[in-house]
């Protein structure tokens, strides 16, 4: 395949905070233009009467009943807690 010629390899790697090598830039940009190579070949696909789907097959509820219980007691959920006060764990403080 051919990389896309209006694919612009450093502008992308700058969106995704990348550093890359022109070795890299190179291999990538091939990479890149072959999936969306792909995708254009697909968007060619003719998909008249055919009706959207999320999955593949019927999704059913798995989960369990929501049903309340008794959770765990202060002194097991403050067990390993590094430090504690008040019957509360406590933490950095991380905004000013």
């Amino acid at each position: 395949m051919s990389s896309a010629p209006q694919l612009d390899i450093n502008h992308i790697a700058k969106l995704a905070r990348l550093a890359l090598t022109p070795e890299e830039k190179e291999k990538f940009s091939q990479q890149l233009g072959d999936v969306l190579h792909h995708i254009e070949q697909l968007a060619k696909v003719d998909v008249t009467g055919v009706e959207p789907t999320a999955h593949a097959s019927p999704v059913f509820n798995v989960w369990q009943p929501d049903v309340a219980r008794p959770g765990l007691a202060v002194v097991d959920a403050l067990r390993n807690a590094p430090a504690q006060r008040e019957n509360m764990v406590v933490v950095p403080k991380v905004v000013e």
